[in-house]
């Protein structure tokens, strides 16, 4: 009981520390977007989650196990830090001019998931994982439209984070999300957890499709303006 307390604490800690930063963020550019300060914050949350997520691990040689077993104190406080960022980016996306409703249910259908898994002190290795790979491309996906905003757009650095971006989401979310939604579905998980997997890789491969389509618009883009130098978008 004592466990859970401290828990809810770390996550009401983490929402003031991610709203704080925030605001500092939004001091320091005050004359830039509130988007731009937002992933700004994403981009530290993204860094953040993947290296917490890599110390949680206590087997490299499996990085997944133990499977369908109870979360270590370990993987709980990582997981308590992404649902408290999750809670104030929600927030923020009710402030910014920019909503959208499926990036609401996103939110909420995370928080939920990861809350369960705290709530039942279950899958604390799936879950983690899971995070590991939805996060790793977390920064580079930010950088993108960070890069945008400073002014450069369509330069060879923009076509290079969006190339990046690219690469580490398809292996991320095509070969390490498959691995890791198999072993979740041939594991003992509850049946929230296994759902939950196999939504992430729908998802995945969603966003894989649209990512190749973009992917493919730039380089055909950057050939052109190669090719005539004299003519600009």
């Amino acid at each position: 009981m004592g466990e859970e307390y401290d828990i809810v604490n770390l996550i009401v800690l983490g929402v003031i520390s991610w709203t704080t930063v925030f605001l500092l963020v939004r001091k320091i550019f005050s004359d830039r977007s509130f988007e731009l300060c937002n992933r700004i914050v994403s981009t530290i949350h993204g860094i953040l989650a993947v290296i917490l997520a890599s110390l949680s691990v206590e087997d490299w040689s499996c990085p997944v196990c133990p499977l369908a077993s109870a979360s270590t104190p370990k993987q709980r406080q990582v997981l308590a830090v992404t649902v408290a960022y999750l809670i104030y980016d929600l927030i923020c996306c009710l402030f910014d001019v920019k909503f959208t409703l499926d990036n609401t249910v996103h939110h909420l259908v995370s928080i939920v998931g990861l809350a369960a898994g705290l709530a039942f002190q279950l899958c604390g290795s799936e879950q983690v994982a899971a995070l590991f790979i939805t996060e790793i491309s977390s920064p580079f996906l930010h950088a993108r439209e960070l890069l945008k905003e400073f002014g450069y757009r369509d330069t060879d650095l923009n076509l290079a984070a969006d190339v990046l971006f690219a690469v580490i989401f398809s292996v991320a979310r095509m070969v390490g999300g498959p691995y890791l939604t198999f072993v979740t579905l041939t594991a003992n998980n509850p049946l929230l957890i296994k759902a939950m997997a196999v939504g992430l890789q729908l998802v995945s491969v969603f966003w894989f499709y649209k990512i190749v389509k973009m992917v493919k618009y730039k380089l055909t883009k950057r050939r052109k303006q190669v090719g005539m130098p004299g003519k600009l978008d």
